[in-house]
């Protein structure tokens, strides 16, 4: 959630930031619950106050009392929807977009195009990864349903190369590993701020309580949730691999063909906790690490600036790696890394110790690598595999049984 301490000192700097993501309406709200809520608590004290008498009160004094119930139960009651309210808009309201953020989006990306790195392959009509790799999406409908697929053969062994390569790269950077669960309350999806805004894209287990994660971002954030940090022992840097579930709701078109955006894919993810003065730092320090493995791996990439309208409730600012596909001659996005400064801190209560009390960390995470990886590199290299990828298990060439 959004300091709304802060919020009340500078209420025309946070608005003006807030509506570059369309919430305006939604700030203005929040303050006027606010400001009714910080009206009626000392009104109520009053009250509460006037109910504590020394002695057997008087008779006069015991008809002043039921008034001072009546007014009072009323007052409580008025208390306690103006505190709902403003609860409930904090829920809403997103994190003020960072200063560096763009409003319009460049092109055909989603935001400012900040660098391009490498050159697309001329290639000759070039086969997409159906037609490269085994992706058996007919019986993977017939087992689960439309936009799941098996990964089968040398796909899967690339696929899992992929994995053991961003494992070992960004282990080398100082991440733990974890394989955390991906089964989560209510609490972690909330507090990493996928809950309420983007709750439609969640699968939930019914009657248990418990959703399927849509990365492991939920559970990484969640490892220190309600805990107080030492200073001295941050940044704290984690990276998780996990199978993960989206429902892709608006998702259509050539998007939805084979295995390019489907409902469960594996990714390795790095999250961190750092302290608030170095979060910007490492922002850039995600995204270069993401960078270093498209560049080794030779994947053609682009780096974008995502605008303030397409960033999530809880990203301050985010980037995005888009690799070049062949088959549909764009780039589409591989990676993303974004900056949550303390929004999921507060809503987690994930503090640090700091002179003259405890402040909030500020979260980070980034995509290492995910299923979708394996279909740039069949693509660039129809069908080729880089070198470095041998060493993890990838075979020399992936091949189909068809």
């Amino acid at each position: 959630m959004i300091d709304l301490r802060a919020a009340r000192a500078n209420p025309d700097e946070y608005r003006a930031a807030i509506a570059r993501k369309g919430y305006a309406k939604q700030f203005d709200e929040l303050l006027a619950a606010d400001a009714r809520w910080r009206e009626l608590v000392p009104r109520v004290d009053e009250l509460r106050s006037r109910q504590k008498l020394k002695g057997k009160p008087t008779p006069e004094q015991v008809e002043e009392l039921k008034q001072v119930k009546s007014d009072l139960q009323r007052l409580e009651a008025e208390l306690s929807a103006a505190e709902a309210a403003r609860d409930e808009l904090l829920r809403v309201v997103p994190t003020p977009p960072h200063d560096s953020v763009p409003d319009e989006a460049e092109g055909d990306a989603e935001g400012q195009i900040v660098r391009l790195v490498g050159e697309p392959p001329e290639l000759v009509d070039p086969k997409e990864h159906l037609e490269l790799g085994e992706f058996d999406m007919e019986r993977g409908a017939r087992l689960s349903g439309s936009r799941f697929g098996y990964i089968v053969g040398d796909a899967a062994r690339l696929t899992l190369a992929l994995y053991h390569f961003a494992l070992d790269r960004v282990g080398a950077q100082g991440f733990i590993p974890v394989i955390p669960p991906v089964l989560v309350r209510e609490e972690a999806m909330y507090g990493t701020g996928f809950f309420p805004a983007e709750r439609f894209e969640i699968y939930e287990v019914a009657g248990e309580g418990l959703y399927l994660t849509g990365t492991s971002e939920v559970a990484l954030a969640g490892l220190h949730m309600g805990e107080i940090l030492d200073a001295e022992k941050l940044p704290l840097r984690y990276t998780g691999f996990s199978t993960n579930f989206r429902r892709e709701a608006g998702a259509a078109g050539r998007d939805t063909r084979g295995m390019f955006r489907v409902h469960q894919f594996n990714k390795v993810e790095m999250f961190a906790y750092v302290l608030p003065e170095e979060s910007w730092a490492e922002l850039e320090r995600l995204l270069e690490i993401e960078e270093s493995l498209a560049r080794e791996l030779e994947l053609p990439y682009r780096v974008v600036n995502i605008e303030a309208s397409e960033l999530s409730a809880a990203a301050a600012k985010r980037y995005d790696v888009e690799a070049w596909f062949p088959s549909q001659e764009r780039y589409r996005e591989i990676t993303s890394t974004m900056n949550a400064t303390d929004y999921q801190a507060r809503r987690l209560g994930i503090r640090y110790r700091a002179e003259g009390g405890t402040e909030y960390v500020h979260t980070l995470n980034g995509t290492a690598v995910t299923d979708r990886w394996a279909l740039a590199v069949l693509e660039n290299f129809q069908g080729e595999v880089p070198d470095v990828l041998r060493d993890f298990g990838a075979p020399d060439a992936v091949r189909t049984a068809r």
